[in-house]
């Protein structure tokens, strides 16, 4: 005799199966798509450009696009930062010194002559491509409700992203400058253990 209580029968079950399911080929599909690169960016700049030519054409959705390109900013400022911030590192090691705390901690070379080590971001390109073509799929989702269409004077909205972009990306340079990293690989690739 079956009972109607055995597990996986309701309906909360059979929906939480589903989203399991949904969950699991959603990422395959992006593990498929993690070695392209190149691909992934074009399909992200497609998508921008097909939001952009939306609100040029509806003129309209100013809000959603200033809110877009504030995201996209902060994610631009996290994958050009390093992981582990040497200002941070220097305000936590003066903040011990000026605390009584021990003096003769050992301080990460700082020097050109000093050990090497690698640029590790605080946002990977992965997750920096991932959250982008999630807020611009979200973006383009929202300007197909007029709840989202605010009435604003743009060119305010312009001219104070074009100001905020010029300082914040002035004060990442100067950090760059003052701490002498670069967030790419510029340049020739040394190869190791192969013949010259």
């Amino acid at each position: 005799m079956m009972s109607s209580d055995e597990p996986g029968t309701t309906p909360f079950h059979s929906a939480q199966a589903s989203f399991s399911k949904f969950q699991r080929q959603y990422q395959q599909t992006l593990d498929r798509w993690t070695p392209h690169v190149l691909q992934r960016w074009l399909a992200t700049f497609f998508l921008l450009a097909l939001f952009m030519l939306r609100i040029v054409l509806s003129q309209g959705w100013y809000i959603v696009c200033y809110g877009l390109a504030i995201y996209l900013l902060n994610l631009l400022l996290a994958f050009l930062q390093p992981k582990f911030d040497p200002s941070l590192e220097d305000d936590l090691l003066a903040d011990e010194i000026e605390e009584g705390g021990d003096q003769s901690v050992p301080v990460l070379p700082s020097q050109r002559d000093d050990e090497f080590r690698p640029f590790v971001r605080r946002l990977p390109e992965w997750q920096f491509w991932l959250s982008a073509t999630r807020a611009t799929l979200v973006s383009l989702f929202c300007t197909v409700s007029e709840v989202f269409d605010v009435p604003v004077y743009w060119p305010i909205l312009v001219v104070y992203f074009c100001v905020l972009f010029a300082l914040t990306m002035r004060r990442q340079i100067q950090h760059m400058i003052k701490y002498k990293y670069i967030p790419f690989d510029i340049g020739r690739k040394a190869r190791y253990g192969g013949s010259k």
